[in-house]
Order: structure tokens, then C-alpha cells, then sequence
């Protein structure tokens, strides 16, 4: 195995979660006698470059195909993020009618919407051609296609250079990632800025989010392994932020090197000493993560097994990728774990990767009611436990499996 930005072959295992099948290649109810196609799932760390990353074991397109089912609109909570990003991001870099936004994986749209009704110019990058067609249905312009240093350039060679690119959680997502941050060095304007918001690594470790591994994430990032990305392909970092998302995220801000002239913030240099005094740069930091996944999934397995033995109903809420790593992981199937309930329409009436659970509207949860509800995307728990406050009615319980098995009161 090769680092995909390096080319090192000294890496460290990291995280090994067996074989599964893409997390968000649902099954249609009428296919469920079909198999399926499972690929290992693996993640190295470089003892070079300090990226860690999976083996590739199949193309992109594999993963991201016509018929993608994530779609970035179902979260309130996310749709007010993307929202002040729009606002905060107009008030801090001036940005006007004049200006032109680009964002890359545009998804449904859920967040150049914004950026369009304040009037700013904008454009979508999204190869998926489910999400391209929603968003077209807000009125946006959308290229479906991969994003890379083609595209970025052809699209600056046309006149429709970025004053700003927004790339929220996609930079882990994409196979070669030197190619891809290439691409916005060549689409930004001479001071333009990009910005990237993915999960930290940091986070993922110290809070054992393992589940957050599946094969559309090709990367796992600290800003150590994306600074030195970033310098080999044209980009400086000059500013990061925290955030909450998906666990503990990092919105970095990120300048041509050849043409910014932003200065370099505090924060950088912060969360560079952050990341070293955790370990990142040592090798142990990246072996003793194994150990910690197969706990929470042994103490996920032995939960449902408890509450069946007790004559518990389980059914679980959310059919997130990252559900389905969990399940798949701990050899979920649907005597543990009857149903997820998930408000996607495309998820709806399919059974869940690997598991094969039925994904069903939530008129099922109120119908079953069971006694427990396991939140599958525990990012979002707040906004679901509130969502469906009303099992308590019939003394039903939340549960979250991740860092550790917990019933909420």
C-alpha cells in the first residue's frame, strides 16, 4: 500500500473493520435476494505524511453513483450551519454581486441556496447525479461532474474563477486527494479564499467515533497531514476554526501561496501543538485505536442481546453511513434490531447495507413502539431526541452506542 499523497509505503495499521458493503448503497426491498458486494475495509496511517487513509478497493464511482442516497437538506440543524456559514462568510470577506461562489460537492443544494437568495453569484460542483437534480430544483447552477485540477482549471481558463470555494465534508471523501486540493489552486482568483470543513482526527480518536469509517471517507484528516497537502499542491493555511459537526470538525481557510496575503492566525499554530501534544506524530497514537472499536462493538452487541433476553423491542433511528459501519462491524441483523425509521425518502421502504433492516417512515416507530431507540447518527442526537420526545409516552428510551453504549434517561 502507497500513501496517496506521498507515495511512502511505511505505514502503521490504524483501524481494520473486516469487509462490508458501501454504507450508502441501500437495497431495494425487491433485490433482497440478490447479493451483495462487500470490500475490505481498511485504514493505514503514513509514518511520513501522517495522513491516515483506507485501501482503495474499488472506484469512486462504486460509491458515488446516480443513485447516492445522502442528502445534506434532511438536517435542520445542518441547514442553519450551512446558513451563518453563508452569512458569516459575506460579512468577512466582503462578498457581494460581484463575487462568485463555488462550491464543491454542492450536494441537494443546501447551502449555495443561501448564498443565491442573498444575491451573491454561485456555482455547484456535484458528480452525484441524484443530489444535482435537487438542487437544480432550488434554481442553482450545478456541473455534475468529479472536481480535480482539470475542472478547476478549464472553469478559470472560462472567466469563472472563485473569490470563494466552500468544500464541506469532501476532502475525505475524494480517492486522489493531491489532484482534487490542485483544483482550487488553479480555480481561486489571485486572493480568493477556500475553505474545507471535515471531521478531526483528533476528535475521532479521542472519542472513539470508529463507526465514522466507511469507504467513502478515502481520508481520516488532522491539520498536520493537510497543511503539508495543502503546501505541496499551491494552498497555505492561514486560519481554522472548530466546530461541533459530525463529532468535532475543523473548518480550515486556506489561500493560493503564490498570491495571498492574508496573515496567518494564532489558531493554526494552536491546533498544530494541539494535534503533536495528543501523539499525532508518533506511531502509537495510531495502533491502540483497534482495541477501543472492537470494545464499543462487543459492548453493543452484548446490549442488544441483553434487551432481547428481556423482551425489549430495539429499532434504531437514522440510516446513516455511519450506522451501518457500527452494525455491520458488530453483525447487527434484524432479530437484534427490528427497523431504523429515516425521513429520506430514497432511504425509505430499502433494507440497510450488509444488516438488511428495513428502513421504514416513522409512523412504524409510533405503531412498534419500542422500548428502546437506537440513534444511529449521534452527531444530530440532540435534534432527534427532541424530534421524537414522544416515545417516553410509552416509557421508550434513547440510545447511543458511541463513544460507549448509553441508555439516555
Amino acid at each position: 500500500m502507497k500513501c496517496r499523497h506521498c507515495g511512502s509505503q511505511r505505514m502503521v495499521p490504524f483501524l481494520d473493520l473486516g469487509t462490508a458493503p458501501p454504507s450508502n448503497s441501500y437495497v431495494a426491498i425487491e433485490e433482497r435476494n440478490k447479493p451483495e458486494l462487500w470490500y475490505p475495509l481498511v485504514i493505514r496511517a503514513c509514518r511520513e505524511c501522517r495522513l491516515v487513509q483506507t485501501e482503495d478497493f474499488a472506484a469512486r464511482e462504486t460509491f458515488f453513483s446516480s443513485s447516492y442516497a445522502y442528502f445534506s437538506s434532511f438536517s435542520t440543524s445542518w441547514l442553519e450551519h450551512a446558513e451563518k456559514y453563508v452569512g458569516d462568510m459575506q460579512v468577512r470577506f466582503g462578498l457581494n454581486e460581484r463575487s462568485h461562489i463555488v462550491e464543491i460537492a454542492a450536494n441537494d443544494g443546501y447551502l449555495l441556496q443561501y448564498a443565491k437568495v442573498r444575491g451573491i453569484p454561485c456555482l455547484g460542483i456535484e458528480p452525484t447525479a441524484s443530489t444535482a437534480v435537487a438542487a437544480r430544483g432550488k434554481g442553482l447552477e450545478i456541473i455534475e461532474d468529479f472536481f480535480g485540477a482539470e475542472l478547476g482549471a478549464r472553469l478559470a481558463a472560462e472567466g469563472r474563477s472563485a473569490d470563494l470555494t466552500a468544500a464541506n465534508n469532501v476532502l475525505a471523501h475524494v480517492p486522489d486527494i493531491n489532484d482534487f486540493v490542485a483544483g482550487f489552486t488553479a480555480l481561486l482568483k489571485p486572493d480568493g479564499v477556500a475553505t474545507f470543513e471535515f471531521p478531526h482526527l483528533l476528535n475521532m480518536v479521542s472519542e472513539n467515533q470508529f463507526d465514522t469509517a466507511y469507504h467513502e471517507h478515502y481520508s481520516y484528516l488532522s491539520l498536520t497531514a493537510v497543511s503539508r497537502i495543502f503546501e505541496k499542491n499551491g494552498l497555505t493555511v492561514f486560519d481554522v476554526e472548530t466546530t461541533p459537526w459530525h463529532g468535532g470538525s475543523l473548518r480550515v481557510f486556506a489561500q493560493r501561496s503564490d498570491e495571498g496575503t492574508r496573515a496567518l492566525t494564532p489558531a493554526v499554530a494552536a491546533t498544530l501543538a494541539a494535534e503533536r501534544d495528543a501523539g499525532m506524530l508518533t506511531d502509537a497514537y495510531y495502533t491502540g485505536f483497534q482495541a477501543r472499536a472492537e470494545d464499543v462493538r462487543d459492548g453493543f452487541l452484548g446490549f442488544l442481546i441483553e434487551c432481547r433476553r428481556a423482551g425489549l423491542k430495539v429499532a434504531a433511528y437514522g440510516a446513516a453511513a455511519k450506522g451501518n459501519t457500527l452494525l455491520n462491524f458488530a453483525g447487527v441483523k434484524p432479530d437484534l434490531l427490528a427497523f431504523a425509521v429515516d425521513k429520506n425518502p430514497t432511504k425509505q421502504d430499502t433494507l440497510l447495507p450488509g444488516s438488511r433492516i428495513p428502513v421504514v417512515t416513522e409512523d412504524v416507530l409510533k405503531t412498534e413502539k419500542p422500548e428502546r431507540v437506537v440513534i444511529l447518527p449521534w452527531n444530530l442526537q440532540d435534534e432527534i431526541r427532541q424530534q421524537l420526545s414522544y416515545i417516553s409516552d410509552w416509557g421508550g428510551k434513547f440510545v447511543t452506542a458511541v463513544p460507549t453504549v448509553t441508555v439516555h434517561p
